[in-house]
């Protein structure tokens, strides 16, 4: 096996990495290269390369937040209907804080990996703080998240992206549904869950209380004048494609007379709220979740 095949355990910090292996690693985990072509032109771009490429590859162990045993809220898996989805059936993590309920709830959408560790654990810390939270795994339909996000993001690029658009939104209607539920519903997603956030306010309309999408496209122009839930949008400065989206969204909500505001956080890298690899930026990534829990606590409860 070469050393392209092996991980390097020793993790860098953000500062220690050049911004063309950050610019590779975004390509990467939107699916235009695989992981050895990633390893590979890493290494030759800039001296010591390779171990930067390595050191952003996820550690996910590392990143949870809250146990699974943690004693103010309980998680398990569920099944449930989606009819039109790619299978006819979705499976997601609902996690549910300690006590009776009903409670206000929030859908977590994750990147294009499936549902990975990251996305259950952000699911746990909403439900510790008092939301009924539901984390759907869009590869339910193909096995399930597979364990590792190179599979994982090959499972989700070949299913059928709009039945998988409409797991997603078949699963905001059984979470909204839902027998501990209240009729207020949130939802938050990251990277490809921060553009299927969009999504869903345009197309659950009033259903929609609140949305945070952490770095992700705007709904299509013509479901914005459907969109009722107040948006509190996060963008990182070093990801041009996505955060120069801002201006334009902004300005057709504006017409909506819907609230919201866009956060643009300084010094930050695609993916910088997932604390897994480098791209974690601690202080924006706080800050970006006090407002979303601002935002759901005005909304929701």
């Amino acid at each position: 096996m070469s050393d392209i095949d092996q991980t390097d355990m020793t993790v860098l910090t953000q500062s220690e990495i050049d911004q063309r292996v950050f610019d590779l690693y975004d390509e990467y985990c939107h699916g235009r290269m695989d992981r050895r072509s990633f390893l590979q032109r890493a290494a030759v771009t800039v001296v010591g390369g390779l171990a930067m490429a390595q050191s952003l590859l996820p550690r996910y162990a590392q990143a949870q937040t809250i146990s699974f045993t943690d004693e103010r809220m309980k998680a398990t898996y569920v099944s449930y209907p989606s009819p039109g989805g790619n299978s006819g059936t979705m499976r997601g993590y609902l996690v549910q804080p300690a006590g009776k309920g009903p409670f206000p709830s929030v859908l977590v959408v994750h990147e294009n990996r499936g549902l990975n560790p990251y996305i259950e654990d952000v699911a746990r810390r909403l439900a510790v703080e008092g939301y009924l939270a539901l984390a759907p795994d869009g590869l339910a339909p193909v096995g399930g998240y597979p364990g590792n996000d190179d599979d994982g993001k090959d499972l989700q690029a070949n299913l059928d992206q709009g039945k998988l658009r409409t797991d997603m939104l078949n699963s905001a209607k059984y979470l909204k549904a839902h027998a501990l539920s209240s009729d207020k519903m949130g939802v938050t997603g990251f990277c490809w869950g921060g553009s299927t956030t969009n999504y869903l306010a345009g197309a659950l309309g009033a259903d929609l209380k609140a949305a945070a999408p952490f770095y992700g496209a705007p709904a299509d122009a013509a479901a914005i004048p459907a969109i009722k839930a107040a948006i509190v949008a996060h963008y990182a400065e070093h990801d041009e494609r996505l955060t120069s989206m801002w201006p334009g969204y902004d300005k057709a909500l504006n017409t909506t007379g819907v609230a919201h505001e866009g956060f643009v956080y300084p010094g930050t890298q695609h993916g910088f709220h997932n604390n897994s690899t480098p791209r974690y930026h601690e202080a924006s990534a706080k800050l970006a979740w006090e407002r979303t829990l601002v935002l759901f606590k005005r909304t929701l409860v």
